[in-house]
């Protein structure tokens, strides 16, 4: 890919989160990553492998998944534009905490963790960006306990639709039913309800 296109895209996509990243800083992690197409379906990372590289999805869907004792595959969390996938290495995991999958034909942006974090770090305005990328990580952390904890399954789904609407558009049910830690046929009574009501 041409390198100039790539900063512009990517200066696109964080000017777009409200983040002012200089084209230098850009051009500098573009330096030290290479960009791999994901096929819908396509597993990017395993439960266990080393967490020696980190991604930022630069287009499509991709969801974190664990497979529990019985088999039951659960999602735990969806990374679509401008969003990091396979970060475990970024938080201080040594190995992958979870299974990556692209649900859409997907770029990401792939670099190694210590690479990405020696640039972080070495910038005071990165620096801040990135506390406010954990910060966000510890509010989604919360918001998703608290709706295990404190709402039904409906508005567990209307808060997801609320807080998520393009991913609620653009990934398949039965994976946001795992991810709402219900059945597909329950998520789908929930939607017929919700269609009635609004009718």
């Amino acid at each position: 890919m041409d390198k100039t296109y790539l900063i512009k895209q990517l200066k696109e996509l964080t000017d777009g989160l409200g983040l002012s990243i200089s084209e230098e800083a850009i051009s500098k992690a573009i330096g030290f990553s290479r960009f791999k197409v994901y096929s819908k379906g396509e597993i990017i990372a395993r439960t266990g492998d080393k967490a020696i590289t980190a991604g930022l999805v630069i287009s499509g869907v991709v969801r974190s998944f664990y497979v529990d004792q019985d088999g039951n595959d659960i999602t735990q969390y969806f990374a679509a534009e401008a969003n990091w996938c396979i970060d475990s290495g970024m938080v201080g995991f040594d190995e992958m905490q979870a299974n990556w999958e692209a649900l859409e034909d997907t770029t990401v942006m792939l670099f190694d963790v210590k690479d990405m974090k020696e640039l972080i770090f070495g910038d005071e305005y990165l620096k801040n960006v990135w506390i406010s990328v954990l910060e966000s990580g510890m509010r989604y952390k919360v918001y998703r306990e608290n709706g295990f904890l404190v709402e039904n399954a409906t508005e567990r789904y209307v808060a997801f639709r609320k807080r998520y609407p393009m991913i609620a558009k653009r990934v398949p049910q039965r994976y946001i039913a795992t991810y709402l830690g219900i059945t597909p046929e329950s998520l789908s009574r929930i939607r017929s309800s919700l269609k009635e009501n609004e009718n």
